[in-house]
């Protein structure tokens, strides 16, 4: 079979709309609560119904960095909250892990860097997802940019797992397209990239399939129509799915190309995954023909040979209205071999591409993405 692997999912999933309103019957006993958001986010916090003092933390940018955390840290550690909840995108979920598992500990960020290195946690965490990309409401990851390093520190643990995740479709009505569109195929390319992964492993594909069978379906009616309930559950879903392949499997040389877009070119992480996923796909497809194959037929175009597979690919995200040309969103022609040799650099993510890649082989990924 394959090599053993370990699960971790929350407590208690809560998936429909207007699902939100149940959080507060769910938490009577909090007498404070965190809530985690951002400027827009903090909108829905009336809808939670939460009993108590209610803290609301709102400065959390795109790619939060460790100034982000600490100010959130020194939030909580003034309010000290009996939940804490995260309500936003994957940055914000990202941050809300952290501080319920630091906030009242002695461990720092570099203490619980890497793997299973938390200690524990004592307060009570609540994921309520409003895009569908990260899928981090699922899952026990954690990413924070260091500034200073120009990389992103993960953090992995079991005791950073939510009590409670809310599925709501009606929280990301007001999703614009464009990032409707591009957190979308954030959320495909971790399902493709744990399904094409050499850690791949039966019990996982299972989900991954689930989740981008879920993209083809949904993602072009969601940017369409936000408003369309059925295409936005179903896109909550493929982003839940693919923060569970996240865990035991996790994404590969796509993610690892993807992350200096984010860190040294300020890119949204979804869009930076949307520009890289057709070229990784292809890279590639002949080491994993067949499973390429079930990819592409599930997103509704052909496979073909790699050259008619990019173009298919490029233009399922095109035609989502997604700006596919590194140019155009600022990139230097010669700051590509620095984000080559940092992409490549990642091992924790590179080692697990079906093919290998050489810094050549990444550098020509991002020419032709120029």
């Amino acid at each position: 079979m394959t090599a053993a692997i370990t699960l971790h999912q929350p407590r208690r999933l809560i998936v429909g709309a207007g699902t939100i309103g149940e959080v507060g019957g769910l938490v009577s006993d909090a007498r404070t609560a965190l809530v985690i958001a951002t400027p827009i986010t903090a909108g829905f916090v009336d809808r939670l119904q939460l009993p108590g003092k209610i803290e609301i933390f709102d400065a959390i940018p795109g790619e939060p960095d460790v100034a982000t955390l600490d100010a959130a840290l020194a939030v909580a550690r003034r309010v000290k909250p009996q939940v804490v909840v995260g309500l936003g995108g994957g940055s914000v979920l990202d941050v809300a892990k952290l501080v319920a598992a630091l906030w009242n500990s002695e461990q720092t960020l570099a203490d619980v860097a890497g793997p299973n290195r938390v200690a524990g946690r004592s307060t009570q965490l609540i994921q309520i997802a409003t895009t569908a990309g990260t899928g981090s409401e699922a899952g026990i990851r954690s990413l924070i940019t260091d500034p200073a390093k120009g990389a992103k520190i993960a953090v992995e643990s079991p005791h950073m797992i939510a009590d409670i995740a809310v599925l709501d479709p009606q929280l990301t009505f007001t999703v614009p397209p464009s990032v409707t569109a591009a957190t979308g195929v954030d959320a495909m390319a971790h399902c493709v990239e744990a399904f094409t992964n050499k850690r791949a492993h039966p019990m996982i594909d299972g989900f991954a399939r689930m989740g981008f069978r879920l993209v083809g379906k949904y993602l072009a009616r969601a940017v369409k129509d936000g408003s369309d309930t059925e295409a936005r559950e179903g896109m909550m879903l493929a982003s839940y799915y693919g923060g569970i392949c996240l865990g035991p499997v996790n994404t590969a040389a796509g993610h690892a190309i993807a992350y200096p877009l984010g860190t040294r070119l300020g890119l949204p992480h979804g869009l930076a995954n949307a520009i890289v996923f057709p070229h990784v796909l292809a890279f590639n497809q002949p080491v994993i023909p067949e499973k390429t194959a079930e990819v592409a037929e599930a997103l509704g175009f052909a496979s073909g040979s790699p050259e008619v597979l990019l173009d298919n690919a490029c233009r399922f995200c095109t035609d989502l209205g997604i700006e596919m040309q590194l140019s155009r969103h600022g990139a230097r022609e010669d700051a590509l071999e620095g984000y080559a040799a940092e992409a490549h650099a990642n091992r924790r993510l590179m080692d697990n591409n079906p093919a290998d890649m050489a810094v050549d082989d990444i550098l020509a990924i991002y020419r032709a993405a120029y």
